[in-house]
């Protein structure tokens, strides 16, 4: 068996010790409640040679869209212009080579998303979650007081 091996579960358990330490050792009292501890916030996004294509922004924007069935619409309940979120939609569209969105018909029946941009937008979803999860976690065990996520803060449950 090789050595290195054999002492891996030990030095675990001493960094485990040194951790549990350092975190005894902080001030705790200085942290009043709960509302003190930090709230770990993430910018994730996909880029693709240099190029943003998608991101958290855009999912909320994807998603937006199938809730209201209107670019317009989604547009505004983001605080944004149509004429900006149809350049992020067309520039993803670009940078991913497949379409997020399609109409409905007439310019009047509004959009919906293609079975690729739902596809994409809980793709991203379950990723932000996930990492967001690991780094609530990492936070928690790095840190000598414990981390929240953006959620737990009163932020948005999800990107949807």
């Amino acid at each position: 068996m090789d050595k290195g091996m054999a002492r891996e579960p030990e030095e675990r358990g001493r960094r485990e010790k040194v951790r549990t330490a350092e975190r005894d050792a902080w001030p705790m009292a200085s942290l009043s409640a709960a509302a003190s501890n930090p709230t770990v916030r993430l910018h994730l996004w996909l880029e693709r040679d240099g190029d943003m294509c998608f991101g958290a922004g855009r999912a909320q924007l994807l998603f937006q869209v199938e809730r209201l069935g209107s670019l317009k619409k989604a547009a505004e309940s983001l605080g944004m212009s149509y004429r900006a979120a149809w350049g992020k939609i067309q520039r993803s569209e670009k940078a991913l080579g497949f379409k997020l969105v399609e109409s409905r018909g007439s310019r009047r029946q509004g959009i919906v998303l293609t079975p690729e941009g739902r596809a994409m937008a809980e793709w991203f979803q379950r990723w932000f979650e996930r990492v967001e999860s690991a780094a609530v976690d990492a936070a928690s065990e790095v840190f000598p007081f414990p981390a929240r996520r953006f959620q737990d803060d009163g932020g948005e449950s999800s990107l949807r």
